[in-house]
């Protein structure tokens, strides 16, 4: 790797090499360059660039912390265990990173309406928070399912003024929010803008989504030398889409001894459909207007996932991953719904975190990683928000163990 990946990945065309591009309707064309230039200008504007610190230093109430987990790292024995918090973002989550941002683009842009998916109700409640602070429409798009399951992020929605559109065909899960919320831009590309979720869609967004998130890795790698005197040896993310875990594998991608662990939902097994592991039983493909790997059926289309985590319950991943595992620089780990449960209650019960159950499946990996590891060794897990929208459902499928562990 060289010493400047990010400004050299992607190509102009936005290929992580193979992976990524642009497969879009000729109507959107015009859109989308548009929003490349637009985002090529204002990366590089001083006023832009104030304008972020100042709203992410005063408002989203970053940097985040880094956090030593010592009651869990003595619960697992072996390597010792920090978080990164983005749970203490505003909002709860690490979305508000770029929601904040694509938000003041759009604004830039002269648009009236900003249009997204959600999955866990995490970025809708990002995207709807930054739309009220700037005055913006918005609009959210999420599965039925969802809506049911996340009912806490859907009423906060509401409140902060977004219209919440179920997606009722398919699944009724996190792939079906991306086909409505796209369906909705195709009608009004002029007046609106889709601010996509994840490092995953057409170019720019995963270039752009990644960028925007980064912030969490140079906060951590500083962070973490204040703890250690040098660099984390892990750095694990869940991943879905994978915003949270390219957000902090950025501030480390050109460190070569630095491992990154990306840890995806096996969810109830093996078969097709009782999971949403795609980098580990996908194959190359085209979906929502990008190549990367996805989960196909017998026909060759999306496949049904499933994850016990709606923000990573998504039949394919950003094309960056997909890269990115193909060269060898990053590891893929595997986390099932039991074993995300059972680091939901240990973090809440040693640590007093209430983990989100997409940052669940994180800490549950590190947790096991630890174990292997001796006692010098350190993991940074980057948790990725915290869980108020997850506890009624953990609760009524998983009862809450009588002791602490």
């Amino acid at each position: 790797m060289g010493t400047s990946y990010l400004e050299t990945h992607p190509d102009e065309k936005g290929y992580f090499g193979r992976f990524g591009g642009s497969f879009i309707p000729p109507q959107l064309e015009g859109p989308f360059a548009e929003i490349t230039q637009a985002y090529n200008e204002l990366k590089h504007s001083p006023a832009f660039i104030e304008e972020l610190k100042h709203v992410r230093k005063h408002y989203q109430g970053r940097p985040t912390p880094v956090s030593f987990a010592k009651n869990l790292t003595e619960q697992c024995g072996g390597a010792k265990i920090y978080l990164k918090r983005e749970d203490l973002n505003h909002t709860g989550a690490h979305k508000l990173n770029h929601c904040m941002a694509e938000v003041i683009l759009a604004k830039h842009l002269g648009k009236k309406k900003v249009i997204a998916e959600t999955g866990a109700g995490q970025h809708g409640v990002a995207l709807a928070t930054a739309a009220a602070y700037f005055g913006l429409e918005c609009e959210i798009h999420m599965g039925e399912v969802d809506i049911a399951k996340e009912h806490p992020n859907v009423v906060r929605m509401k409140i902060l003024g977004a219209r919440v559109v179920p997606a009722t065909h398919g699944l009724k899960t996190l792939k079906e929010a991306v086909d409505s919320a796209f369906e909705a831009y195709l009608e009004d590309p002029i007046n609106a803008i889709y601010c996509i979720g994840s490092v995953v869609g057409p170019h720019p967004f995963p270039m752009m989504v990644r960028d925007f998130q980064s912030v969490i890795g140079f906060e951590a790698k500083e962070q973490f030398a204040e703890h250690e005197g040098r660099l984390p040896d892990h750095v694990v993310a869940c991943v879905g889409g994978g915003s949270n875990a390219m957000g902090i594998f950025s501030g480390f991608i050109d460190d070569a001894g630095v491992a990154l662990h990306g840890v995806e939902p096996t969810g109830r097994g093996e078969k097709l459909g009782d999971h949403a592991a795609t980098l580990t039983y996908g194959e190359e493909g085209v979906m929502h207007g990008f190549n990367s790997i996805m989960l196909k059926d017998a026909n060759g289309e999306p496949a049904p996932v499933y994850s016990i985590g709606s923000g990573i319950d998504y039949p394919s991943v950003g094309p960056e991953h997909a890269y990115l595992k193909e060269i060898g620089r990053t590891k893929v780990g595997l986390c099932s719904d039991e074993e995300a449960v059972d680091a939901f209650y240990k973090l809440s019960q040693l640590e007093g975190i209430i983990p989100a159950l997409e940052s669940a499946h994180a800490v549950a990996y590190a947790m096991k990683l630890a174990k292997t590891l001796d006692k010098e060794q350190t993991i940074l897990v980057n948790l990725s928000g915290r869980g108020d929208k997850d506890i009624d459902f953990v609760v009524e499928h998983h009862p809450i163990p009588h002791a602490r562990f």
